[in-house]
């Protein structure tokens, strides 16, 4: 698998994955329902344009597991993550989930049986504290279901991390195909939970829906598991901050929310933080260039 194109494909990926908020808002449909349509759309997009370009790949058995595996995770992580912004809020969610680069960085020293690159531990950890600033966060609110909100965050973070090392298991097979089968997958499982009227739905809803599908799961995932492929466990994780910072800007143009100092504050930070790990990242790479040894892909 050529490594080249990854950053580009996270960068974008992460950048659409930000306005998916403003869309699920749009449509006024439940999580559930969202979730649902999200898996429905984008498995007959993914599905339907690998079909066109006859790059199907015959799976074994090993393949099949991965799969499964990835898309118990993935559908897991939208579900607590949506529950756990009705529960806890969509601030304080927003930023216990992010702890999931740290648990991708982690779990993938552990699958290396070695440790990771600590260099970009620092640049992790201030990415962090910028997801924090930016969030706004308000320590001192009253939130209902505060506890089991933030576990749900937490558990979505974990999920996610789990679902990005099942996708690099899955080096030789298309993005499209790996997310495409996930996808099914989650129409199999969430159709007979969900309960709605199509004939209910309005323009905008079917409008949303449709963006939702299409942009943000059928393009984002095959840009996204495209990335998983070729970048490191460490930058997909320093990449991944985009998501938060994205959000927050659409939040700001679309829903005239208001950003105060440390939230700018915030936002600087998550920007040298990418900037930071990229350079450490390109040291790696020039070091492997000039015979020294590095430790392999994870």
């Amino acid at each position: 698998m050529d490594k080249s194109g990854g950053v580009w494909r996270m960068v974008s990926a992460m950048g659409l994955s930000g306005t998916i908020g403003a869309f699920a808002v749009f449509s006024g449909q439940s999580p559930l329902t969202v979730v649902l349509f999200r898996c429905l759309i984008g498995a007959v997009a993914l599905l339907g344009w690998l079909w066109y370009t006859g790059g199907w790949t015959k799976l074994d058995r090993s393949a099949g597991a991965w799969i499964a595996a990835g898309a118990a995770a993935i559908i897991g992580n939208w579900l607590c993550l949506f529950s756990a912004f009705s529960l806890c809020g969509i601030s304080i969610a927003t930023v216990i989930y992010h702890v999931q680069p740290f648990m991708l960085v982690l779990l993938a020293a552990l699958a290396q049986r070695q440790a990771p690159d600590w260099r970009q531990a620092p640049f992790l950890l201030l990415a962090f504290v910028g997801v924090a600033l930016t969030s706004g966060i308000n320590v001192n609110a009253h939130q209902p279901a505060l506890l089991q909100g933030v576990l749900l965050a937490l558990a979505a973070g974990f999920l996610y991390a789990l679902a990005t090392l099942a996708t690099r298991k899955l080096k030789a097979y298309p993005p499209a195909q790996i997310a495409g089968l996930q996808l099914v997958i989650g129409v199999i499982v969430l159709a007979p939970m969900a309960t709605f009227e199509v004939g209910k739905f309005s323009a905008q809803a079917w409008g949303s829906l449709l963006v939702v599908g299409l942009v943000h799961t059928g393009l984002v995932y095959n840009l996204m598991y495209g990335a998983f492929q070729r970048l490191r466990a460490e930058t997909i994780a320093s990449l991944s901050f985009i998501y938060p910072a994205v959000a927050l800007a659409t939040d700001l143009l679309l829903f005239n929310a208001k950003l105060g100092p440390l939230q700018w504050l915030g936002m600087a930070l998550i920007l040298t933080s990418m900037l930071g790990n990229q350079r450490i990242g390109q040291t790696v790479r020039g070091s492997t260039a000039d015979g020294q040894s590095v430790r392999p892909q994870a």
